[in-house]
Order: structure tokens, then sequence, then C-alpha cells
């Protein structure tokens, strides 16, 4: 039987979930209130006034809304890429025989240690050679490509344990390697796919370097948020505001794809239909 948990677990949470609520609660109050209110701090109560100033200079001044649409579209697209082609890649590593197998795993794994500032150079040179620089694939590739050191990682660790006897059965039942994988293997392996889905979209959304460099006419939200930072004014006020409208979707998203991630943990047997 499982023990009762001690008395000071529930202490314990609760000091941690508020520690965990006040920067939160500050970047609210300092996003309504004037900012020379909140220099000294955004606790201070001795002179309490309400603004939406910052707000509206925000929207008026800079493109969030373009913004908005430019981030969930290259996190939408990179996420949904590398959903669909890890589990292929990690399938293809751990049940099909292939020449320069465990090198090419070992390549790809080995690049989860490589920082991604040590390919931006050469990536540079070769966008621009390419005609790429200001386009979007010139960002979506490398999102793509550099989740797949860790993710391929992720899901091969899964399908390690993963009951061989389904592969058997299917193979039986005259299915071929690409039907095993689509009937069999796919729709037993969500949890780690969700799980690749919520990194990799707050990895995306998140990202600000690659763009960065990369797009000039269209820029995401943590370049414009970026550009809000005064060069000697701090606008703490403006980053508050920025600082929530970049935050609300990820937070959405990952309450979303934390529920079909505990769906997805329920192991379902492949057949062939």
């Amino acid at each position: 039987m499982i023990g009762k948990a001690p008395h000071w677990i529930a202490p314990l949470v609760w000091v941690i979930s508020i520690l965990w609520i006040i920067p939160l609660v500050g970047i609210v109050v300092t996003s309504i209130r004037p900012e020379a209110d909140t220099v000294l701090g955004w606790w201070r109560l001795d002179h309490v006034e309400l603004t939406l100033n910052a707000w509206i200079s925000v929207w008026s001044k800079y493109p969030l809304a373009e913004g908005f649409w430019v981030t969930l579209q290259l996190a939408s697209i990179a996420t949904v890429g590398s959903m669909i082609l890890t589990p292929a890649a990690a399938y293809a590593f751990q049940f099909l025989r292939f020449p320069g197998r465990r090198i090419l795993l070992i390549i790809i794994i080995n690049a989860f240690v490589l920082p991604p500032q040590v390919v931006i150079i050469p990536l540079f040179t070769l966008w621009r050679q390419m005609g790429l620089i200001d386009n979007i694939a010139s960002v979506l590739i490398p999102y793509v490509g550099l989740s797949f050191a860790w993710s391929i990682f992720l899901v091969k660790n899964f399908l390690e344990d993963f009951p061989r006897e389904l592969i058997e059965a299917a193979r039986i039942d005259g299915c071929g390697p690409v039907r095993i994988f689509f009937r069999v293997v796919l729709p037993n392996s969500l949890s780690p796919i969700f799980a690749v889905g919520i990194l990799q979209f707050l990895f995306c959304w998140n990202s600000l370097l690659i763009p960065l460099l990369f797009l000039r006419t269209e820029v995401p939200l943590p370049v414009i948020f970026a550009q809000i930072s005064g060069m000697y004014d701090a606008n703490w006020d403006l980053r508050a505001v920025a600082a929530i409208v970049t935050t609300i979707v990820p937070l959405v998203v990952f309450l979303v794809f934390q529920r079909q991630f505990a769906g997805g943990s329920l192991v379902t047997s492949g057949s062939k239909e």
C-alpha cells in the first residue's frame, strides 16, 4: 500500500507555487501601471494608478499582430514537420537494417552536444549563396534539422521497449515496413510524439537568434520583443506587455498538448485492417 504523504508536503507545494506565481503577477502589474510607479518596485502600494497606455503604445508602435502570425506559422510548421519526420526516422533506426545505420545514428545524436550558434555562420553563408535570406525556409530547415539530435533519441528510447510481437504479427499478416509503421508503431507511439511536439513548439516559439539573423521583413515575436528594449530606456512596461502576449499561446498549447500527451500514454495494440 502507498503510505500517506508527510504533512509538510502540502505547505511546501504551496510555498513553491507562490514563488512561481509572484513573477507572473509582477509582469501583469507592470504592464498596467505607469512606468514611473514601477521603477522602484511594482509591489509598492503607496501610490496605485492603473493604465492601459503600455498596451496601447505597444500595439500601435510595434507590429505585434503580424509578429504573432509569423511566430505561429513558423512554430506550427516546424512542430508538425518534427512530429512527422522524427517517429519515421526513429522507427527506421530501431527496426530496419541498412548500411551505416549505427554510424549515422551516432552522428545525429552527437549533434545534440553541438551548440546551435556554431552552425550560424556556415548556415548564413549557405543561405546567402542560395538566396534564402529573408525566406521562411531559412528558419524552418534549421528548426526541424536541429531538433533531430534530441527528438530521434527520445522516440528511439521509447521504441526500444516496444513489443516486438506486434511487429512480427504484422509481418506474418503480410504488412511491409511502411504499413507496419503506420498501422502498428505510429498509433502506439503517441506519447513520445506529443512530447516532441510540446518541446519543439516551445523552442520554436521562443527562438530569437535564428530568425533575428535570417529574417528581415516579417519577423516573429521574440525579435519584436528584443526591439522593444530601448537603448537608453528600459521600457519595462512595454516589455511586460510583449512578454504577456508572447507567453499566452505557449501556455495554451502546453495545456492542450498535455492532455493529449496523457491520452497517448495509453498503449493500444495495432492491427491490420
